[in-house]
């Protein structure tokens, strides 16, 4: 199983943000998706950034409830890994574990952004993945 499979099952809308917008209006737009974090992006092509729950726990640590006024592009992580349509679930796996993330937004030939995946879609997949493999063997085996 690949990315372009997990997005072909969950779709490829990615929820964006801009630099300019405030912590608040981040937290409000998590909040009402019920998702973990945005693809920060001016035009909804280009990646800027990404600003995740944990970036909002560290701005309100470092400057408490005044940290919602702050904007942004003060509090997104520049450094944002991705990952192709045609990656496999290992790779995605692999990527997530050690970079200790739980969002890759994934980009096109292009360098465009094209979706995103959460840990969560990776463990579906992988779910997914392992029940085929156990059919197919108890198939095997009981001579189906």
């Amino acid at each position: 199983m690949n990315v372009q499979s997990i997005m072909g099952a969950k779709g490829t809308e990615v929820a964006t943000i801009s630099q300019t917008e405030r912590l608040r209006d981040v937290v409000r737009v998590l909040g009402e998706r019920r998702i973990g974090a945005l693809v920060v992006s001016g035009d909804g092509r280009s990646i800027e950034g990404i600003i995740s729950e944990r970036d909002i726990v560290r701005a309100a640590a470092l400057g408490g409830a005044a940290s919602l006024d702050a904007t942004v592009g003060s509090a997104m992580s520049t450094d944002v890994v991705t990952c192709s349509p045609g990656d496999g679930v290992d790779r995605l796996m692999g990527l997530m574990t050690e970079r200790r993330i739980r969002h890759l937004p994934v980009v096109d030939d292009g360098g465009h952004l094209a979706g995103i995946i959460s840990i969560g879609d990776v463990v579906k997949a992988r779910l997914t993945q392992l029940e085929h493999e156990n059919r197919a063997l108890a198939d095997y085996i009981s001579g189906r």
